[in-house]
């Protein structure tokens, strides 16, 4: 008997610009890419009966009902871990389908995070939406963790030590994705590729471990999804793609970008149980992946993914990027969009916008033949498929 869970499918995708400002409110921006998804999808606003996203979202879902033309809802659901948890929203997605109690589902994530507020600057209350599940924070602000970025640099430090990794080896990742946002008209660091020098003479954002280059981008913008059943999709408009398998893990004592009190902060233990899962589900492994879209919103992210999902062995990262593995016509092409820190940080989603165009032969920078894609957010995972 088939499961359920892969017999759905992403049926359109939308998205706004990607810039430093908007010029319009978040709830503007997130019915923007939620309207242009419908249009790809030939769908209308009553025809959406669940709505997904993820915290860290200053949406309402009442509002955005209101101000779209949603009628009723029968499902809806606001998953934890940030950016984390941007994969799960799929994950979600296909059991809501599958289950019944949703029939079309629409996922988004709009945020004017550089023109209303700055996303990565310090906040010293444990209120308000724009935190969420990030209240463990303010315990680090007086010893210096008061950015994402410094938590994700003191965890890294372990890692750089046993193997031998220095910033310059992260630099070969930012150098290629740089290399495919040149490429790619939608991206904000498009037609503005960098070199290794360039990289290594960035500032430091955390010693010895970030650069400013190894960090992604505060963006306004948004993007949306449209998941429904591969049965139905088949009949709409959109060119779909079927969900082949998804997973999720949160780990216990697991937070995001902190890793401290893990078994073994080396490894992305919420990674690893989501490879393991994922592969079952879509009945693949990591030979069968042609485009890897992996959450880069720095760097050693990107390193403990690529050994999370078997891409490379442990410790091996940085040298499998470094051999031109990551290229278009390499082993395996590495967030061709740019990614999160050279395309746009929509949280992650923007990622499987560029999955969908991968199979449907629209990238930018389209690997020729592209049949599977793997997107990672940490604790999430999914495997797209050409149906």
């Amino acid at each position: 008997m088939s499961n359920p869970m892969t017999q759905c499918a992403i049926a359109g995708i939308g998205q706004t610009e990607f810039s430093t400002n908007s010029g319009r409110s978040e709830l503007r921006v997130a019915c923007d890419a939620i309207l242009a998804a419908l249009d790809d999808a030939g769908l209308e606003a009553r025809d959406i009966d669940g709505i997904v996203t993820y915290t860290i979202d200053n949406n309402d879902e009442v509002s955005l009902m209101r101000a779209l033309g949603i009628e009723d809802l029968k499902y809806s659901v606001r998953l934890p871990m940030g950016g984390g948890g941007s994969a799960m929203t799929l994950h979600h997605a296909c059991a809501a389908v599958a289950s019944g109690a949703a029939s079309t589902v629409v996922i988004w994530r709009a945020m004017n995070e550089r023109s209303e507020y700055r996303f990565g600057q310090p906040k010293d209350t444990p209120s308000g939406s724009r935190i969420s599940d990030m209240t463990y924070t303010i315990w680090g602000i007086p010893y210096g963790l008061q950015f994402p970025g410094a938590c994700s640099a003191l965890g890294f430090q372990r890692y750089m030590a046993k193997y031998g990794v220095t910033n310059a080896d992260l630099g070969h990742i930012v150098v290629q994705q740089r290399a495919y946002a040149a490429t790619n008209p939608l991206a904000r660091f498009y037609q503005r590729p960098i070199t290794l020098d360039d990289h290594q003479n960035s500032k430091w954002i955390a010693d010895p471990v970030l650069r400013l280059f190894d960090c992604c981008q505060e963006s306004d913008g948004g993007v949306a999804l449209i998941v429904t059943s591969r049965e139905r999709a088949r009949d709409l408009k959109g060119q779909h793609v079927r969900i082949l398998g998804s997973a999720a893990s949160i780990p216990y004592n697991v937070e995001p970008l902190t890793p401290y009190y893990t078994e073994d902060p080396m490894i992305m233990q919420q990674s690893v149980n989501s490879a393991r899962r994922v592969f079952e589900a879509a009945g693949v492994g990591p030979k069968d992946i042609d485009v890897a879209l992996l959450y880069d919103a720095f760097t050693p992210e990107v390193v403990h993914q690529l050994e999370a999902y078997g891409f490379c062995g442990d410790g091996e990262a940085c040298d499998f990027v470094k051999s031109g593995a990551c290229a278009i016509d390499g082993e395996l092409p590495l967030n061709t969009n740019g990614g999160l820190i050279s395309e746009a940080y929509i949280h992650g989603l923007n990622m499987v916008t560029e999955g969908v165009r991968q199979l449907r032969g629209v990238a930018s920078n389209q690997r020729e033949g592209a049949e599977l894609v793997l997107f990672s957010s940490g604790n999430g995972a999914v495997i797209l498929a050409r149906d």
